[in-house]
């Protein structure tokens, strides 16, 4: 069957006459067996003048990464095209601020997986589409200090691993070395927890969870929050890469301004909250007491900073109220990719100046601006944040405002 793609799917397959067709863009001509709805291996007859050589070798069997066959202008042109049409769905225009992207190779926390085989040990990434595990030496994508931590995963698998299943590992690149985080090996026994200890030392593992349970702990694995040092729990969220973070923690502070007191609301581990505190009071609010202790231990051994308070509070089924929220001069929202339905209703019956929204799924956050827009809200400028590369995922930053505060 020849088919011509007509548009890139918000996954990033193209699409043809509601066909998919992994691999492609828009303009293609393409032949192929159809099965299911899927072009499954498409023949490419007329490629696009938006079509690259991948940049790696492990581009058409590992799932980690999706488009790394287009040029990176319309990947950019593309995922700002996801966020406006999740906007235009509600009936919102915006002004788009230049998308921000993270290089090559700076990945610095992501999911691994582990599986033993008869021949040996596997780690690598899931297979596009399936659970095989494909290693990727080279990869273009992960920092090469989470690339160097593979020999150790491997070791790891060796001892703790089993045929029937597999261990997913969490790894983080922290400032004092490597953040490993294992789930699904063996119930830990004095031997095995021993060699793992054994293994973290030889390898300079900062910490070494397994199972929930930390086993090594050489140095706390902290991250630079502003000027604070906060030791995230183990397998704690953060951003994907420092680069973008960097470009979201600039728009959010441009976005309050000169707010004196920030309600920092799904705050994590204080990504955002403890930076703002150089020049603003804030109150963080998480619903994961972990993370909020551990931000509280930053803040408290940094110097310099405003007073931050936290609640460990969970938001989806106690958003804080219009009455809460109104001392403060500006708040800041990062919710999962869920969105905050419950919260943003809240704000939108509030009477907050400025509002900092920070989402990693344009849909949900396109409904939750809808929200604020028909409680009076304005929405200033978006900014969108590609930190997860040749992925369909995208992160953005968005400013509403309400009264006479200016838009930055």
């Amino acid at each position: 069957m020849k088919l011509t793609i007509e548009r890139l799917g918000h996954r990033g397959d193209g699409i043809a006459e509601g066909i998919f067709v992994p691999m492609t863009l828009p303009g293609e001509v393409v032949e192929g067996e159809v099965d299911g709805g899927k072009m499954p291996a498409p023949k490419i007859l007329t490629p696009s003048s938006d079509r690259v050589r991948p940049p790696c070798v492990h581009f058409r069997s590992c799932g980690g990464c999706l488009v790394q066959h287009a040029a990176d202008p319309f990947v950019a042109e593309w995922k700002q095209g996801v966020v406006q049409a999740a906007l235009a769905a509600q009936g919102i225009e915006a002004t788009f601020r230049p998308i921000q992207t993270s290089p090559p190779q700076t990945r610095r926390r992501a999911a691994l997986a582990g599986r033993r085989t008869k021949k040996g040990v596997l780690v690598g990434l899931h297979g596009r589409a399936s659970d095989t595990v494909v290693q990727i030496p080279g990869c273009q994508l992960l920092h090469p200090d989470l690339m160097a931590l593979i020999p150790a995963l491997e070791a790891m698998v060796q001892l703790g691993g089993s045929r029937k299943g597999e261990i997913t590992f969490t790894v983080t690149r922290s400032d004092a070395g490597a953040d490993v985080a294992c789930a699904g090996g063996k119930p830990l026994d004095a031997p095995l927890r021993a060699e793992l200890a054994a293994l973290a030392e030889t390898h300079r593992i900062a910490r070494l969870a397994w199972n929930d349970e930390v086993i090594a702990l050489r140095a706390p694995p902290y991250q630079q929050f502003g000027a604070a040092r906060v030791t995230p729990p183990p397998g704690a969220f953060l951003q994907a890469t420092k680069e973008g973070e960097a470009a979201l923690l600039a728009a959010v502070t441009e976005a309050v301004g000169d707010a004196r007191r920030i309600a920092d609301l799904f705050a994590g581990c204080g990504t955002f909250a403890l930076p703002l505190a150089a020049r603003a009071e804030v109150h963080a609010v998480e619903g994961e007491a972990a993370m909020m202790a551990a931000l509280d231990q930053g803040w408290r051994r940094a110097e310099g900073l405003r007073r931050v308070t936290h609640e460990a509070r969970d938001l989806f089924r106690r958003p804080l109220t219009p009455d809460e929220l109104n001392p403060f001069d500006a708040v800041v929202i990062d919710p999962p990719r869920a969105g905050g339905e419950a919260q943003m209703a809240e704000l939108a019956r509030g009477n907050v100046p400025v509002i900092a929204a920070v989402s990693c799924n344009p849909v949900t956050f396109a409904r939750d601006a809808r929200m604020l827009l028909d409680g009076g809200y304005r929405l200033d400028w978006v900014q969108v944040v590609d930190q997860f590369r040749w992925s369909a995922h995208v992160e953005l930053a968005a400013r509403f405002a309400k009264g006479d505060t200016t838009g930055g």
